[in-house]
């Protein structure tokens, strides 16, 4: 029985430890998913959780003495100084090092009430800094974990308690940790985010925002400022984080198209710039900015569509085609230069979006020449034929690559099927570094990604008297069907090259080869992730009273027209299922009620019969000598309900061995007292052998005369 007790306790314990144990790692992943923390201090703590959950799990012996565990925390007083002063150099983040370092030393030495304690309170503390520093939906994931640790560790925290505190301990009862517990903490974490929810998008909001954001979460972008080194926009292709969500608002998105950032006209060798661009002040009125070019609009189709920023520490605009107007644009003014690029006044706020219209220009052999005998100016021109000094091969190419093309138009083109047909694609740095890049590009690795093929066209180009730059921005993207919107990311960067073709002017061109990924079922996961990212910005991070204000007017609308489909469908309804009804009656109205027929008669008497059964096999068990302790009590039931139907009706007062001497003097009193002795030991000596003889003598006593 002691036993059963201690294994009792040290279920109760392990569950405890590792609810709390949960705690701190919820909160360790909340912080680690919001991409704030550095390497060190993501795989120092992870060491520590492991070491802990393998002490839990009795895996591992690790005794740390409280004079080690002072020693190390005075030890970081001073390495906080030396973090926040020469490491970190941000008080929050120092702030966030010293939590995660008690944490670690706090999980491993915890032994006291007061441990526990504090170690819930340092994982409050962890999950209180995600909250600060993570925008991401994987918060709402590892708030709803840490509120399940929470649920099962005061309820297991409880129970705990009151075990230590029991002057005696129930007799009766489980030898291990119950599963209930675990479902119970589940059921109240589940309400609680639920009741959560529902409280946060009833509330009346008084702020611009749902909370503000302390720390800056935006993505750095190589390739939308005045100079970028070759090989910048490579390094972004090899994540896929998001970057925009656009809503096209057409029938389809043409294909192939491109949302340009900026671009950029001059070439040392090594990078690409923009030096002293001429630009334009175009002031934004109400959100509204125009800007159409001048002279007559160009051909082609219209496009609508809206754009979510998802952070990113740039302010250019990312526009399709030839842009006419903006609006929603929660800026002063907008800037436009001398290469057809925008960019906003200011770094616009996070998560900014804004409405656009622009025109997109038919390929130029499909357009009809605006005028043939335009030119460009001598001075632009100059700016876009200037060439480094190049390795000679360089040029040479591009003649034999333009071969007999005769106009700009088809020396381009020609220029942008070699590189497409001739070279690889790869996302892959060149082993070393090399002194001419595009020389290397072209002549020895033969493969490379968008930067590299834009600048081998557009600076072949330039050999060939062809005006040339180079453009930087994103693909069209990957059309999410969840969310209705289209998802750009990082590895959607891409660079192209604009050409200047007479009597069309500026012109698109993309010699990079495509990239060949298949639709995998990872990305089709993606989809699904980026759709409850795409919810939690919109209706929890960026929640507002403009957000309510359309809950609301969405959720009446929606009872509107629910009630007067409803009362406009009801009577049309009555008569259908009424017909249906009487149809079904006829076919199946006999199997039915036998089916009733046999549900009350089996909710009657199936109880009863489901006891019987049960005690015939347990009964059968004995007789073979399969009895335990349990049985002699099923048995001693059954010798009551046979002294029942004689008539002695044993008093809840008397005791088995106080009944069977009140029958002393009856012809059923020697039985009831060998069969009470059998019992006794039997049920509380423990010896199960005697089991058989508790049969025999029920069948005796079942026949026996009173």
């Amino acid at each position: 029985m002691a036993r059963s007790e201690s294994s009792a306790a040290v279920s109760v314990e392990r569950f405890f430890q590792f609810s709390l144990w949960g705690l701190v790692a919820s909160g360790y992943l909340a912080v680690a998913g919001s991409g704030y923390l550095d390497t060190p201090t993501i795989a120092l703590t992870a060491v520590g959780l492991v070491l802990r959950a393998a002490l839990i799990a009795g895996l591992l012996r690790l005794d740390i003495s409280d004079r080690i565990a002072t020693l190390l925390a005075v030890s970081y007083v001073a390495f906080f100084g030396l973090d926040y002063v020469l490491l970190s150099r941000d008080f929050l983040t120092a702030t966030v090092h010293l939590v995660f370092f008690l944490a670690v030393v706090k999980i491993l030495t915890a032994r006291s009430n007061r441990d526990y304690l504090y170690t819930a309170a340092i994982a409050f503390l962890e999950l209180l800094a995600a909250a600060i520093l993570s925008v991401d939906f994987n918060f709402f994931l590892f708030l709803a974990l840490y509120l399940l640790f929470a649920m099962a560790a005061l309820t297991s925290g409880e129970i705990r308690r009151s075990m230590h505190k029991a002057v005696a301990t129930a007799r009766a009862g489980p030898g291990r940790f119950h599963p209930r517990l675990a479902l119970l903490s589940a059921s109240v974490t589940v309400g609680i985010l639920g009741l959560t929810g529902g409280l946060f998008f009833l509330l009346p909001r008084t702020a611009d925002a749902a909370f503000s954001r302390f720390i800056s979460h935006r993505i750095y972008l190589p390739g939308f400022s005045n100079q970028v080194t070759l090989g910048e926009i490579g390094e972004i292709k090899t994540t896929s984080r998001p970057i925009m969500h656009i809503a096209i608002f057409s029938h389809e998105a043409p294909s192939g198209l491109k949302w340009r950032g900026s671009a950029l006209t001059e070439f040392d060798g090594k990078r690409w710039s923009n030096p002293d661009p001429q630009e334009q002040r175009i002031a934004v009125e109400n959100g509204y900015v125009d800007l159409r070019p001048a002279g007559p609009l160009p051909s082609g189709r219209r496009l609508n569509y809206h754009v979510d920023l998802n952070a990113v520490d740039t302010n250019a605009l990312f526009l399709a085609g030839t842009p006419v107007r903006l609006d929603h644009l929660r800026q002063e003014f907008v800037i436009r230069n001398d290469t057809g690029s925008y960019r906003m006044g200011r770094l616009p706020p996070q998560n900014a979006g804004y409405d656009a219209y622009s025109l997109l220009e038919d390929p130029p052999e499909n357009a009809p020449a605006a005028d043939p005998y335009t030119v460009m100016a001598l001075e632009r021109r100059q700016r876009y034929v200037q060439l480094p000094r190049l390795d000679p091969r360089i040029p040479e190419l591009a003649r034999a690559m333009a071969g007999s093309a005769r106009t700009d138009l088809q020396r381009a083109r020609a220029v942008e099927l070699h590189l497409r047909r001739d070279y690889g694609y790869t996302l892959e740095l060149p082993s070393r570094e090399v002194a001419d890049p595009l020389a290397d590009f072209l002549f020895v690795r033969k493969k490379g990604y968008c930067e590299y093929f834009a600048s081998a066209m557009t600076v072949m180009l330039r050999t060939l008297g062809i005006p040339a730059r180079l453009a930087t921005g994103f693909q069209s993207g990957i059309y999410n069907p969840i969310s209705d919107l289209w998802l750009i990311r990082a590895s959607d960067a891409h660079t192209w090259v604009e050409a200047w073709i007479p009597g069309h002017g500026w012109a698109t061109f993309d010699p990079t080869p495509p990239d060949i990924t298949g639709f995998s079922l990872l990305t089709k996961l993606s989809l699904y992730v980026d759709a409850a990212q795409t919810f939690w910005q919109e209706w929890v991070v960026s929640y507002d009273l403009g957000h309510q204000g359309t809950l609301s007017y969405r959720l009446e609308m929606g009872a509107r027209r629910l009630g007067i489909r409803w009362f406009d469908s009801l009577n049309g309804f009555q008569a259908g299922w009424r017909a249906y009804t009487l149809v079904w009656l006829r076919r199946y109205g006999v199997a039915l009620l036998a089916l009733l027929a046999f549900a009350a008669l089996m909710w009657a008497f199936g109880p009863p019969l489901l006891r019987l059964l049960r005690v015939r096999r347990r009964v059968r068990l004995v007789r073979l000598g399969h009895g335990s302790a349990g049985d002699a009590t099923l048995l001693y039931q059954r010798m009551l309900q046979i002294l029942r139907k004689r008539g002695y009706q044993k008093p809840a007062w008397f005791t088995p061995a106080e009944f069977a001497a009140s029958l002393h003097r009856t012809g059923l009193g020697a039985t009831v007292a060998e069969f009470t002795t059998t019992y006794n030991e039997c049920r509380f000596g423990g010896r199960t052998e005697v089991a058989p003889r508790l049969s025999h003598l029920l069948d005796l006593l079942d026949r026996q005369e009173p």
